[in-house]
Formats: C-alpha cells, sequence, structure tokens
C-alpha cells in the first residue's frame, strides 16, 4: 500500500489533508445550519405529502406521487440527515435535534448501534479484511484474498437480497450471525444486539404496515404497498450509492498487519486508496447523501457532506502531486464494475480450477 511514498512524504500528505480539514471547520457556520435545517423540512414536508397521497392510493397517479414523495423523504431521511448528523458533523450547532449522539432515523437499525459499527468499525478500519464488517456484510464474497466458499456461488443472488432489504443487513452488522454460526461468538452476546434491533424494526413496521393502513380503511391494501414499495425503493438506491463508493475496480482492502503503528497520514491514505467517487449532479450528490463523495467522507467523515464538493478539486489536486490515485466514475461506470466483481468472486480461485498434473 505504501511502496510509492517514503515515510516522510507520507506523512506531508496528512499534514496537507488536516490543514484542509482544520480550514473548513473554522469556516463553518450559518451557510451550514441553514443547509441541514432545508434538508430536514424538505424531507418532513416530503413525507406529510407522501403519507397524504398514500391515503388515496387507489387512484394511480395519487399511489405513484405518494409512492414518490415517501421514497424520498426516506432517502433524505437516512443518507444527507441521519447518515451525516449521526457522523457529528452538525454537532457544533448545539442543537438537540441535530446532535450526533442523540439522534434516530427512520430504518431498522437503532442509532447507538449504528454508532458503534460504521463510526467506530468502519471509519477506524476502512475495508481492512476481517475488521471492517462493511466487507461484504458478513455474506458476500467481496475481494480475492477471502477465502473462496461454495456458498459463494450464490453471491449475485444474495447481493440482491441484501440490496433489496438492505436496512435489515445495516441493522443486523453488530448481531455478527456470520461468527455466532460459526461458534466464535455466543448467542448470549448477540442477544441483546438482536432485541435492539427487534424493537426498531418492530417501531417501524407497526407505523408503515399497520398504522397508515389501518387509516386508509377500505384502501389499506394500496398504502400498505406504497411504503413497502418507499421502503424498497430507499433500500435499493442505499445499496447502490454504498456499494459504489467502495467495492468498484481498483478499490483497495487491507490487511490487519498494515494497521501496526499506522500514522495519520497512512490512515489517511488507506482511507484514499478504499473508496471511490460517483460522479453526478447537485441533485444527485443530495439524493446521496453526498456519498457521492466517498473519498472526501472517508478522509473528513466529521465535516459537513455538502462541503465536499467544494473541496473535492483540492484533494484531487492533492492526490495528484504525490501521485496518488483518485477513483471517479458516472455511476453506471461504477456499478458496473461491481456487479462485475461481485459475478467474478462468486467463483472459485482460478488455480483452484486447473487440473492437478500427474
Amino acid at each position: 500500500m505504501i511502496a510509492a511514498l517514503s515515510a516522510s512524504q507520507i506523512e506531508a500528505f496528512g499534514r496537507e489533508l488536516d490543514a484542509l480539514r482544520e480550514r473548513v471547520l473554522a469556516d463553518l457556520g450559518e451557510r451550514d445550519a441553514a443547509y441541514i435545517r432545508r434538508i430536514v423540512k424538505l424531507q418532513r414536508s416530503l413525507e406529510i405529502a407522501g403519507r397524504g397521497l398514500l391515503q388515496f392510493g387507489f387512484l394511480p397517479p395519487a399511489w405513484l406521487g405518494g409512492v414518490a414523495a415517501l421514497a424520498t423523504s426516506k432517502i433524505l431521511d437516512n443518507m444527507e440527515i441521519g447518515h451525516n448528523v449521526m457522523h457529528g458533523q452538525y454537532d457544533w450547532m448545539q442543537d438537540p435535534a441535530l446532535n450526533s449522539k442523540n439522534f434516530d432515523w427512520d430504518t431498522a437499525c437503532p442509532g447507538d448501534q449504528w454508532r458503534h459499527s460504521h463510526n467506530v468499525m468502519h471509519h477506524t478500519y476502512t475495508n481492512v479484511l476481517g475488521v471492517d464488517r462493511d466487507v461484504g456484510y458478513g455474506l458476500l464474497r467481496m475481494d480475492e484474498k477471502q477465502p473462496w466458499r461454495p456458498q459463494y456461488l450464490a453471491n449475485p443472488l444474495m447481493a440482491f437480497g441484501l440490496a433489496a432489504l438492505f436496512q435489515y443487513g445495516v441493522a443486523l452488522h453488530d448481531v455478527e450471525f456470520d461468527r455466532v454460526i460459526a461458534g466464535k461468538r455466543s448467542w448470549r452476546d448477540a442477544k441483546p444486539v438482536l432485541q435492539g434491533v427487534w424493537k426498531k424494526v418492530r417501531r417501524q413496521w407497526l407505523k408503515d404496515y399497520a398504522l397508515f393502513p389501518l387509516l386508509a380503511g377500505p384502501f389499506a391494501g394500496f398504502t400498505l404497498a406504497g411504503n413497502a414499495s418507499a421502503n424498497l425503493i430507499r433500500n435499493f438506491w442505499s445499496f447502490t450509492i454504498i456499494f459504489c463508493g467502495h467495492f468498484p475496480a481498483d478499490v483497495q482492502t487491507f490487511d490487519k498487519s498494515e494497521l501496526a503503528n499506522e500514522t495519520r497520514g497512512h490512515w489517511y491514505l488507506r482511507q484514499l486508496l478504499g473508496s471511490a467517487n460517483i460522479e453526478g449532479g447537485k441533485l444527485f450528490h443530495v439524493m446521496s447523501g453526498n456519498l457521492s463523495f466517498q473519498i472526501e467522507h472517508h478522509l473528513f467523515p466529521d465535516l459537513p457532506g455538502h462541503r465536499y464538493a467544494e473541496i473535492a478539486s483540492e484533494v484531487r489536486e492533492i492526490c495528484g502531486r504525490y501521485g496518488l490515485p483518485y477513483n471517479t466514475g458516472s455511476l453506471a461506470r461504477q456499478f458496473g464494475s461491481v456487479l462485475r466483481r461481485i459475478a467474478e468472486l462468486a467463483l472459485p480461485p482460478r488455480s483452484a480450477m486447473l487440473p492437478v498434473a500427474a
């Protein structure tokens, strides 16, 4: 990972990124506060509109409009608001409603569990095999260094299932079912985590699949189907953005041994090499929670996401001066690369398929 740069160059690279981060932090103010409050207001308005329209879901235009509004609301709640707020990007505002330790979102994963599995485990150990559970979510083979097993023949099918149920895949991170099944973790340790997930899921199901459908009276089925469709759209979209930021071609994974004596500069370098950006317009970036700037997000997870577009060109210029790659491409290119990776890694390594010499 570090062969191309000397130790002094890596630390100089880190200092430049530290300086960039400090400059943005010093500039945070009313513009950023106004931005996140506008997004929250928009998300709430879309949810009200979506749920209202779905009460008249027996009318096709109302049903389609309701699904679109509610799905957009859920995407904004999860990606541009929940994800970013729980990273502490707006803690400086001292607004209890936008405090990272108090905030929770409309998804299956409890906020406190996500703050551990994502903020601590993923962002500290980005793409480190055996530590970062985002690499395959305990289900998929996403790197050739992961030992192949026959179950990975179902990689594409499992990926589709994970995409459709993505909020539950995220929620079950800390349960670590694969380690429980392998006998590396006891059910006693996993049970409290699973209970927390079930409490959150039950509340969401009651809201989306009981309360609001019942309010629609004889047209409950239309509302229920609309709510399920909105959740499905949100899940597929989140999966697509997350996987495009972590697993397209040329994104690297790392061994635990590379963490030994890791400096700030080394950490920045690992974040860069383990990330990829997705190109698009302003609306696309908002709908991705600005995770389309996954490189900048991994480098600076505590900076407000809407600032990433402003600093991306500078980050790219710094990388260029040090001869480092800056992985970026269109949504079609990055997602196509992800799909190829999922399909190719479903198969056993070519060496394992070669006939043994007599």
